[in-house]
């Protein structure tokens, strides 16, 4: 996943704050803006690269490697970035008269700017896989203990699953349905981030979207991001078919209401949500299957939000959900066909 432009912004910061702490250290009496210059051109493509941003090829060869020769490519790709970028740096400003001594000394890569440069790097891409791993906001309730004490609030949550996984496996094998599971978790995610929500769990072929009430019902954030997974999936069809044979097919409830909130584990921590909220949210996007539709929204929640133009509503009534004591109201959402041409034109 690409990081946001704010994201980029502060790495962008703290790399150059760590280039100004490094002059402080070793060149106190030469400007700051020097060492943090320095700083960009040496970390910046190297965090571009092993963000994929950069020689995307390269990097996707190294990561197919045995650990061994992944280490030392690793190696020698980082000091040729590093080297490369130091060289340009000091280019510049040994050209623009910024900077003097001679054209060795300010382009030629030293080892303690080096081992410097690869921690500083090093200390970035771990806090950005950290944050990948657990999710942005699991990663910042966890940093600031938010959720240390229980807390009730309300969230959305989404459950949405892919049809026909048992099928794919048997015809295809357990690696490649992984590769296709892989694949799907991949495309939803980018809409999920642009729509605020966060992943909370994968489990088997589902995946569990999480967004606090009031972010996930602003703008129809949450009604938002489904559709513009359902598109994104669409728009892609041939490459799916291409890749996998088939295009996925996903089902998807939506429900929001109050639930508990809380930090739980001892050697591994997690974010947990307790309450009939999520429950319901299960139950609903079963109830998919059961009414032959591939959206479903709680009525609940859909009071609580405006649809976004081109979305239509059908209402289902209420039914038992198992395990609810009182029925749940449910709404079918449906992306509004286009006229025809026909119709568009006047039947001329």
């Amino acid at each position: 996943m690409f990081p946001t432009t704010r994201n980029w912004i502060l790495t962008a910061l703290f790399v150059a704050g760590s280039g100004v702490a490094y002059g402080r250290l070793f060149f106190p009496e030469a400007p700051m803006y020097i060492g943090a210059v320095f700083a960009l051109f040496t970390g910046m493509p190297l965090l571009a690269f092993e963000r994929r941003m950069i020689l995307p090829r390269l990097n996707q060869w190294m990561h197919r490697l045995p650990t061994p020769a992944f280490i030392a490519s690793a190696l020698i790709v980082d000091f040729a970035l590093i080297a490369t970028g130091f060289a340009i740096a000091g280019s510049l400003m040994k050209s623009l008269g910024v900077i003097t001594g001679s054209w060795a000394d300010v382009t030629l890569l030293q080892l303690d700017v080096y081992l410097y440069a690869v921690a500083v790097t090093a200390v970035v891409i771990f806090v950005a896989r950290v944050r990948e791993l657990l999710g942005r906001d699991v990663f910042l309730s966890l940093l600031t203990g938010r959720y240390r004490n229980p807390v009730q609030e309300e969230r959305v949550f989404l459950f949405i699953d892919l049809v026909g996984s048992t099928a794919f496996a048997e015809e295809h094998g357990d690696l490649k349905t992984q590769q296709f599971l892989g694949a799907v978790f991949g495309a939803i995610a980018e809409p999920i981030r642009r729509h605020k929500g966060a992943i909370d769990d994968y489990i088997g072929d589902a995946a569990i979207v999480t967004w606090p009430l009031d972010r996930g019902a602003k703008n129809a954030n949450c009604v938002r991001c489904v559709f513009d997974i359902l598109a994104d999936i669409e728009a892609n069809a041939e490459r799916w078919l291409k890749s996998y044979g088939r295009v996925p097919r996903l089902r998807a409830a939506l429900h929001g209401g109050g639930i508990v909130t809380a930090e739980i584990g001892v050697d591994r921590h997690k974010i947990a949500y307790f309450g009939d909220t999520v429950n319901t949210t299960a139950r609903l996007e079963a109830l998919c299957k059961t009414l032959d539709r591939q959206v479903l929204i709680s009525t609940d929640l859909a009071r609580r939000l405006q649809l976004p133009d081109g979305i239509v509503p059908e209402d289902l009534g209420d039914h038992a959900v198992r395990g609810r004591d009182h029925t749940l109201g449910v709404i079918a959402l449906h992306k509004q066909k286009k006229p025809a041409l026909k119709a568009m034109t006047g039947g001329l």
